[in-house]
């Protein structure tokens, strides 16, 4: 998603054995939200894959990682699932690694939801992973969710782009079945409607709506000066939500934000982002991501800790 992902032409997957299997779709948000739910963290493929890393460092996050999630509060691990533009979509390059992160993770109590950025280049191809990666399966359970990354602009052409994306979509929703809920990671509506509205115009919120169960809005608001009044944590997320709310018509939306980055910032920012999600209603809320959450941070993440800590 994310900072690091650009340079990855991404290629995840999820879905069932046969399509015979597959019962019919549940209508939008009667599905299971649970994994969306309360703290959750992220870790991308730079973090946990040692070909990512400089020779001979280890990876910064590991299986072990996984009980310290859930000793710090988390109760979603947000891992992103990916192949390399030379790796076939019939294979998933890291399947070990992803197996033993998923059962860690269960055995710890955590949900696990996979995400994955699709370029949409061939919408043919990113299905084709989406169907390995929701087959993958660890100690007989596979991920809780899955939410797509939508946020790569590799196709110019924006109304082809938003077609696909919405072709996508409604693809994985039928994958997915009447089990597990899709979610959305979006650019949020702020950034592009105001900030920089040439980045993703007339964005197909109300097209996607019946397939997403739950929208993700990335509101890193470190990424904002504070002219512009949006470095505020809680003005950005809740402007953000509101927004995403309108554009889908539908006041009661199911929104996880996600804030960030998080090693830029402050015990403050992260008490006012909490109280943007309380304040928007939202289902659960993260900071991007977990490499970059100090462990001083977490006690101000966790649910249940004032709003008023310092």
């Amino acid at each position: 998603m994310l900072r690091r992902v650009s340079s990855f032409v991404a290629l995840v997957a999820l879905a069932v054995a046969t399509a015979s299997a597959i019962g019919p779709a549940a209508p939008a948000h009667a599905r299971d939200l649970d994994p969306y739910r309360g703290l959750g963290t992220w870790v991308d493929v730079f973090d946990y894959t040692a070909r990512t890393q400089p020779q001979g460092v280890p990876p910064p996050v590991t299986p072990d990682s996984v009980d310290d999630m859930a000793a710090l509060g988390v109760r979603t691990l947000y891992l992103q699932v990916v192949n390399p533009v030379d790796a076939p979509p019939t294979s998933l390059f890291d399947k070990q690694l992803l197996n033993e992160l998923l059962s860690r993770s269960h055995e710890a109590g955590l949900q696990v939801v996979a995400w994955y950025l699709p370029s949409v280049t061939k919408v043919k191809t990113d299905v084709a992973m989406l169907r390995r990666i929701a087959a993958l399966r660890a100690g007989g359970r596979g991920f809780d969710a899955i939410a797509l990354d939508l946020e790569d602009t590799s196709v110019a052409d924006v109304a082809l782009r938003n077609d696909r994306i919405v072709e996508l979509t409604k693809r994985t929703r039928k994958l997915l079945g009447s089990d597990r809920a899709l979610g959305a990671i979006v650019y949020p509506a702020v950034q592009t409607e105001v900030i920089n509205p040439s980045l993703w115009p007339k964005f197909p919120y109300r097209r996607l709506a019946s397939s997403i169960d739950v929208w993700l809005p990335m509101t890193y608001f470190t990424y904002r000066d504070a002219e512009s009044g949006y470095r505020d944590p809680r003005r950005y997320t809740e402007e953000s939500v509101t927004r995403l709310r309108e554009n889908l018509r539908e006041p009661h939306a199911p929104v996880h934000v996600i804030g960030g980055i998080a090693d830029l910032a402050t015990t403050e920012d992260y008490v006012a982002f909490r109280k943007a999600a309380r304040h928007t209603n939202a289902v659960g809320y993260s900071m991007y991501d977990f490499r970059t959450t100090s462990s001083a941070a977490w006690r101000y993440l966790r649910e249940g800790v004032s709003d008023d800590a310092s």
